[in-house]
């Protein structure tokens, strides 16, 4: 009987790994690799074949925020997928953390992968400086999807309690724990009070970049915002009105981690990417 036992158990390990879908991934587990870009490595993961699809991340974030997601997008795209720098993986560049910073890494990336076009997918933190990419590089970012984004600080709508809890070392080292943990496991410096200190001064700042780089892009935007989001809904309204190509859309019930309805976004996004 154990032997027979035994072989079950085999059997239902095997058919775990061998089922598509059964077997969650670790998304940002470290299995992907790495760029060195202006002397920092930037680590990064690939799933799927077609169009480009870059996803950037949002603060305290990395790869794995777009795990909901993935699956779907690898169907229909090559999802290219970087942890930010100072994020995930990734080292801290020589520079503090800037969202102008990060568009720099992110339009490196794409001349060092040799992409044509691409689209984005840009949350949160990584819909800034998707906003920037998509100004700088009109040559390759051909639409980009953001959602939760804004250009400045008086956008969010607790702005004060965040400077007394996510943005205060102390409160974090006594109250989050776990993102610690979870922050120092994976950095290759594992400092994380850079990473609040840094990100404190880039997130307070008055204004992210000047208005007048909405103004000047090309390209299609399409700006999502859940309506129970952290930016007030009338910040994404002045980002969609400032774009000539704009489009805005709020999701019903619905946070600032939008990927929590990860069938509602996937498909607005392959719409939008579609150009429907």
């Amino acid at each position: 009987m154990k032997e027979q036992r035994n072989i079950i158990i085999l059997l239902i390990l095997a058919l775990s790994i061998s089922i598509p879908g059964y077997c969650q991934i670790d998304y940002g587990s470290n299995n992907g690799k790495y760029l060195t870009i202006s002397g920092t490595k930037i680590y990064y993961e690939e799933y799927g074949a077609g169009t480009p699809l870059l996803l950037l991340h949002g603060g305290f974030g990395d790869i794995s925020d777009f795990s909901a997601v993935i699956p779907e997008f690898s169907k229909n795209y090559r999802v290219i997928i970087p942890d930010a720098p100072g994020h995930g993986h990734s080292e801290f560049p020589d520079k503090p953390l800037s969202y102008q910073i990060m568009a720099e890494y992110y339009s490196e990336m794409i001349d060092q992968l040799n992409l044509e076009t691409v689209n984005v997918l840009g949350w949160s933190d990584g819909g800034n400086s998707g906003l920037l990419l998509a100004y700088n590089r009109p040559d390759k970012v051909k639409r980009l999807l953001v959602s939760g984004a804004n250009y400045k600080s008086e956008a969010y709508k607790s702005l004060e309690e965040y400077k007394k809890t996510i943005l205060d070392t102390v409160w974090v080292e006594a109250n989050w724990k776990e993102w610690i943990d979870y922050y120092t496991n994976r950095s290759p410096t594992r400092d994380w009070k850079r990473y609040i200190q840094e990100g404190k001064t880039m997130w307070l700042a008055e204004e992210y970049f000047s208005k007048n780089i909405l103004e000047e892009m090309s390209i299609p935007v399409l700006v999502v915002y859940g309506d129970r989001d952290s930016i007030i809904l009338e910040h994404g309204l002045e980002l969609k009105n400032a774009i000539k190509d704009g489009q805005l859309c709020i999701l019903p019930n619905t946070t600032h981690n939008v990927f929590k309805k990860a069938e509602l976004i996937i498909k607005i996004a392959n719409d939008f990417f579609a150009g429907k």
